[in-house]
């Protein structure tokens, strides 16, 4: 396997450096696709039968016995991991067209490179059961990502993303290899299918906690979020979308394996603890989403959000499993598992779309947007689409997914299962998804409403057939999924076996879910006829349009539209205490009857993020100082240092010690 691994490597590097300027894309979506459609093929079939299937097994130095397979979960994720990574990669085509003339061969060949290497290691990791194999893909993950962001390096807000987002994956790195260190230590064993004799034989919360930092880091768990506002904004639009829609579900599916392994007499404080956690980072997140005033920066916190409500359903279905209620344990692990696909394609779709806002204004500053939907219009509509499907709304997916979540809460109450538990929880999502709807129609009416701002959004066109080809893929998995649930529930409930065993009927189980969303049909029929019916009646008569009521001013202009930090004035009471703000300039005082001239910005820096880059900065300002004390300029001291070092090496080696 080692030998194959290398081999593959050296095919995917050579294939694509050596690919001329202009095909490098075509070269990297061709090696993608094949790893995606082999997969994704493999992945179909697992789901169609529900039989685990075995990929590789082989005896490794580390950890002993290591090997790959892919049952139900994994294969779900898979195919998440294909369509995002197939779509990720056709967009760049168009994204990147700009950048050849000021790139070099080399830095667009690194780029496509870690880019198919990272969407094939992130299939190898969900197929992984754990060990060396498991920890050498999700590190080839971390460093191609790494490398992703890193690709316009010459701004130094870029590398000061970038090294975060490095030093903190590194961090849950180490966490990881302790924790399987440790199974291997106790059950001589590092595969996952380890865990759940580890679980019934020791204390369970110490090694779930490493492991739930571990993979919460990349996840972006409160409060291990603080690289995820940063490195979005910092990478191109194509590898946001691949980060916040595909590779964070890496961090999601750990946490729901090390979940599913523990015994049900002991699930129910992991639970707790799970419900709690998603509570805080689903409200962390959309309330500092609605606080942004960057398109890419609030979509950023919008996947923190996200996370935490897919972390809530899976806390519900750990109560429900704890009280050996199936109804609950069902539709809350339906739910988690449904807007995990759901928020790749959503989330997905909206990073496209800030791209194309991006390359064709060179700004992603709501402040200076405005009336692209005049300009851009097949953008403003899918856009839309995916602002409606990420707010939960009807026919779109989001609501699909938070409807079971939802279900599960209200039947735990209404059967007693942890009630108080499921009304916060239901309290939390709802809290959630109110402020989410305030975030996106601050986000979509401020950008594709109103009136252009400055001359280069008025002179805006819309992007190239290619990054609207890439969209559709997204844009298909959000109709289907929101017009045809009970299909997407069959796809779910193949891969939920792995947390429950699924009890007969169970496709008829959340059968309200399903009838609900059937009334999608009814809305939509009725919405069609009156649209039919006001043309029929305006036909042949004269229509007049006329500019929106002023307030009483003859011309309004565009400074009197609504700007980012204004729209969403009233939530600023509760976000403050979450914030740093900096300030720039100064707003109009509430004394000022006729205002004169003011320039005003205000920037909302997550606190959390604030303290964890104060603390690794001045950790680097000190350990430099302190290296910068050996620097003598004497070579004398620099001989004495390497004499001291092959010392310490002679010390250890007699003592057995290396």
């Amino acid at each position: 396997m080692i030998l194959f691994l290398l081999l593959s490597f050296i095919a995917v590097v050579a294939a694509i450096f050596a690919a001329p300027l202009r095909a490098k894309a075509w070269v990297s979506l061709a090696l993608t696709a094949i790893g995606a459609v082999a997969a994704s093929v493999k992945a179909v079939g697992v789901l169609a039968t529900g039989r685990t299937v075995r990929l590789w097994c082989i005896d490794m130095p580390m950890f002993g016995h290591d090997s790959g397979s892919m049952d139900g979960l994994s294969a779900l994720l898979v195919l998440v991991i294909a369509i995002g990574s197939i779509a990720a990669t056709l967009y760049s085509r168009g994204y990147l067209a700009h950048h050849l003339p000021t790139k070099s061969p080399a830095h667009v060949a690194l780029h496509y490179t870690s880019l198919t290497l990272m969407s094939l290691a992130m299939l190898a990791v969900v197929c992984s059961d754990g060990g060396l194999s498991f920890l050498f893909f999700w590190e080839l993950m971390t460093i191609a990502s790494f490398l992703l962001i890193l690709f316009d390096a010459e701004r130094p807000e870029v590398r000061r993303a970038a090294l975060s987002y490095l030093i903190m994956m590194h961090v849950g790195f180490v966490l990881l290899i302790v924790g399987f260190a440790r199974l291997s230590a106790v059950c001589g064993s590092a595969s996952f299918d380890a865990l759940p004799a580890y679980f019934a034989a020791r204390p369970v919360l110490p090694l779930f906690l490493v492991f739930l930092a571990g993979f919460g880091m990349k996840a972006g768990l409160f409060p291990l979020h603080v690289w995820l506002p940063e490195a979005h904004p910092a990478a191109p639009s194509h590898v946001s979308a691949l980060m916040s829609g595909v590779m964070i579900k890496t961090g999601i599916y750990g946490i729901l394996r090390v979940t599913a392994a523990v015994p049900a007499l002991q699930i129910h404080t992991i639970g707790c603890i799970l419900l709690g956690l998603g509570a805080v980072t689903g409200l962390w997140g959309v309330i500092l989403a609605a606080s942004q005033n960057d398109v890419k920066r609030l979509l950023a916190y919008s996947s923190i959000e996200n996370i935490g409500i897919v972390l809530l359903g899976t806390g519900i279905a750990a109560l429900g499993k704890a009280a050996g209620n199936e109804t609950v344990a069902l539709c809350g692990i339906a739910g988690a598992l449904l807007h995990t696909v759901n928020h790749s394609f959503f989330k997905s779709l909206l990073f496209f779309g800030a791209g194309n806002i991006l390359s064709q204004t060179r700004t992603t500053s709501l402040n200076a947007l405005g009336g692209l939907a005049r300009h851009m219009p097949v953008t403003g509509l899918l856009f839309l689409t995916g602002t409606v499907a990420i707010c939960a709304l009807p026919p779109l997916n989001g609501f699909v997914s938070e409807l079971f979540v939802y279900s599960g809460m209200l039947t735990g109450i209404a059967e007693g299962c942890d009630t108080l538990a499921s009304a916060g929880a239901l309290t939390a999502l709802a809290l959630i998804g109110g402020i989410a709807v305030l975030a996106f129609t601050k986000l979509y009416g401020t950008v594709f409403l109103g009136s252009p701002r400055t001359p280069v959004v008025a002179e805006a066109e819309e992007v190239d057939a290619l990054r609207i080809g890439a969209m559709a893929l997204p844009l298909a998995g959000i109709l289907a999924i929101g017009l045809f649930p009970q299909y997407a529930l069959r796809l779910v409930l193949a891969a939920a076996g792995f947390f429950m065993t699924i009890p007969e009927g169970a496709g008829e189980l959340p059968a309200v879910c399903v009838a609900v969303c059937r009334t999608v049909w009814i809305l939509i029929a009725v919405a069609s006829c009156l649209a039919w019916i006001r043309r029929r009646l305006l036909r042949g008569r004269d229509v007049r349009r006329a500019a929106t009521w002023g307030c009483g001013f003859t011309t309004p202009n565009v400074r009197m539209q609504y700007t980012g930090e204004s729209f969403a004035e009233g939530l600023q009471a509760i976000a403050r205490p979450l914030t740093h703000d900096r300030c720039e300039g100064s707003a109009i005082g509430r004394n000022e009857l006729i205002p004169g001239a003011h320039n005003f910005d205000i920037r909302h820096r997550d606190r959390i993020g604030t303290l964890f880059s104060a603390w690794w900065v001045e950790a680097l300002r000190m350990l430099n100082g302190r290296v910068m004390r050996l620097r003598t300029g004497k070579i004398n001291h620099y001989v004495l240092f390497a004499l001291a070092f092959l010392a310490l090496i002679f010390v250890l080696s007699t003592f057995d010690l290396l």
